[in-house]
């Protein structure tokens, strides 16, 4: 295997081309020998500095793995995260281009939107529900570099936590109003349900997760800021789609968002 530090380049080389091509390639895990989660986010890190400096923006954050089901399958007891850009966001109703995509799959989720920033380097759980603003209905389009989804949890690290494209509802509302750990979630494809859960079914409560990312970036020293916009995770399993679907997902008292695929 090469040096450390030169896996983490061809790693994310290997994984940019793969999205640009629309081609999955096997696991970074064991073609280049990315072991550790500590290498997994240095390779999603070079991915996103490309991307910035082709003249994206970072808008937001995503946390996944935050079904406990799914951290037992992978075998970890927290979530991770992903960086979404300015040119991931759909807005409800809009139609979403598969050719952006490889093998997409959607989940209904709850977004946050940042009101000002989240400083410190270890914000209390207070101070971080001052900095929120909104609560959002979102369909999270997840989408994997690597074929099958034959993952492993450095491999979803590296591969920017399988981020795809999302899809915001339409009106916002203030979180105080919600009690978000206990709304309903039903997601439709084409008519038919194929996906229910509930609020709870993220880390227990939506909020920890995104209390999770803002703890989590703090101590990285890069915090959340103003504006931006936190995918706090899945509210049920997640649902194969493919250019024709319809999808309809409902959040209790959020409302419902939707997209069709091309």
């Amino acid at each position: 295997m090469p040096h450390q530090s030169e896996a983490i380049q061809q790693a994310a080389q290997a994984l940019a081309l793969a999205r640009a091509n629309r081609r999955t390639i096997p696991p970074v895990s064991t073609s280049h020998g990315i072991a550790s989660l500590d290498a997994a986010y240095a390779v999603a890190e070079v991915n996103t500095r490309a991307r910035l400096e082709s003249g994206r923006r970072v808008v937001g954050l995503k946390v996944g793995l935050t079904s406990k089901a799914v951290q037992q399958q992978l075998g970890v007891d927290q979530p991770d995260f992903g960086v979404l850009f300015d040119d991931m966001e759909f807005l409800n109703g809009q139609d979403v281009p598969t050719t952006r995509l490889m093998q997409p799959k959607v989940e209904a989720e709850i977004a946050f939107v940042v009101g000002r920033d989240v400083t410190g380097s270890a914000p209390s759980y207070s101070e971080f529900l001052t900095c929120l603003s909104y609560a959002l209905p979102a369909i999270e389009i997840v989408d994997s570099a690597i074929t099958d989804w034959k993952i492993t949890l450095v491999d979803t690290v590296a591969d920017n936590a399988s981020s795809g494209l999302y899809v915001l509802g339409d009106q916002p509302l203030p979180i105080g109003a919600l009690s978000l750990g206990a709304l309903g979630m039903q997601m439709d494809k084409n008519g038919q349900t194929v996906s229910i859960g509930s609020g709870a079914a993220c880390l227990g409560h939506p909020l920890r997760a995104a209390f999770w990312l803002a703890r989590t970036m703090a101590a990285r020293g890069q915090g959340l800021r103003q504006g931006q916009v936190i995918l706090s995770g899945a509210l049920g399993p997640m649902v194969p789609v493919a250019a024709g679907d319809l999808v309809q997902a409902s959040v209790g008292a959020l409302g419902s968002v939707s997209c069709r695929f091309i």
